[in-house]
């Protein structure tokens, strides 16, 4: 099945290792390998010295997957299985569980493969758009009345990239309500999930909510750990597990070892990690405030709820906002076409502990050439 570019990761590609000043990224700031391994513990460090360089379980250590499966409360860890990166779980998730002329309905805008998988595969999908004259509020009733008797699965992303929307407790009921109604599978995205502003918002992971709920998370947003590509799916629904734990043998068959070892190590340590990344966004959110105030007139958003980005508005030509903020000043921002998004958006990244910097600059960049 030929699958269309992907525009986020190749225009990454692109500028990511080349460009000065990221104002997009939309990972916590990472960690280092030494500072990860020095919150082993006895165990873990005894682990690391002892590390073979071999394959590994395809489903994922099992001490890693006991520590993934006690972050929620409706599974053990042989409803866990571990894969590299949270793309790699899409993919194979996708994959396994659809087929041509199965229905599904998407929540957009959206990381491009929630998306395009589901297209590429049944040719049968119904898109929900978030609204940003709303709040990105979901609309229930649309996406009641999108249910048809062939609906397979509905797939959604919350936290939410790129806008950092949450949906309120009693959306979330409604959609699990119709989830459950048809029976249709429920996937959920939830890579931001554990960095919300307010954390008496934060939703239940849907693996825990839903008997047919399948929760996709990684280490790399809101733990910093992208380098270690371990991500994960988790389901309460055997079957789903086995079918994944499937195709998956025909992807990466297993993880690295040294990346499970060090995913253990900052899982028991976890509290300690999204601690210090959640300061970061929080303080990072409060040097926001007073920029779209003072340019708002340029720029506006909806104050992100959760996680390290945000959707902003700019009042003119993104795309020519994006190329010359570039060139001048060398400040990399995503523009919104990467997601098949046509207003004039970009995404902005406040993750990372250099991040008054980099505002600092694009603010004399404004001043200089917009204002």
């Amino acid at each position: 099945m030929g699958l269309p570019s992907f525009k986020l990761e190749e225009y990454f590609s692109e500028h990511e290792f080349t460009a000065p000043h990221l104002f997009c990224v939309s990972d916590a700031e990472p960690f280092s390998m030494n500072e990860i391994l020095q919150l082993a513990d006895t165990e873990c460090r005894a682990l690391w010295d002892r590390l073979g360089l071999g394959y590994t379980e395809s489903r994922g250590m099992p001490l890693l997957r006991e520590e993934i499966a006690a972050q929620y409360h409706s599974i053990d860890s042989t409803h866990v299985l571990c894969h590299c990166g949270a793309q790699e779980a899409i993919y194979c998730v996708m994959r396994s569980l659809l087929k041509k002329g199965d229905h599904v309905i998407v929540i957009t805008p959206c990381y491009q493969s929630l998306k395009e998988l589901p297209e590429v595969i049944t040719g049968n999908v119904t898109l929900i758009g978030l609204d940003a004259e709303k709040g990105w509020e979901l609309d229930i009733e649309q996406l009641q009345n999108s249910i048809v008797p062939e609906t397979k699965m509905i797939v959604m992303n919350y936290p939410h990239n790129p806008t950092g929307a949450l949906l309120s407790k009693t959306s979330f009921d409604a959609v699990i309500d119709i989830a459950r109604a048809r029976g249709v599978y429920l996937v959920c995205d939830e890579v931001y999930r554990l960095l919300e502003v307010d954390e008496n918002s934060r939703l239940p992971a849907v693996a825990d909510a839903y008997e047919k709920g399948i929760s996709i998370n990684v280490l790399t947003k809101a733990y910093g750990l992208g380098g270690l590509r371990v991500g994960w799916i988790a389901s309460q629904e055997t079957k789903v597990i086995s079918k994944v734990s499937s195709y998956k043998n025909y992807t990466s068959i297993c993880n690295a070892g040294p990346s499970e070892v060090l995913a253990l190590i900052a899982l028991r340590s976890s509290d300690a990690l999204l601690s210090r990344n959640r300061a970061i966004v929080l303080e990072n959110l409060e040097l926001l405030d007073p920029f779209f105030e003072k340019y708002q007139t340029l720029f506006s958003w909806c104050r992100p709820k959760s996680g390290p980005i945000g959707f902003v508005k700019y009042q003119g030509d993104v795309e020519r906002l994006t190329r010359e903020v570039l060139s001048d000043a060398g400040i990399l921002l995503l523009p919104s076409s990467v997601y098949g998004y046509p207003a004039n958006y970009f995404r902005i990244g406040f993750g990372r502990k250099n991040f008054s910097e980099v505002l600092t600059l694009f603010t004399s960049w404004v001043d200089q050439h917009l204002i």
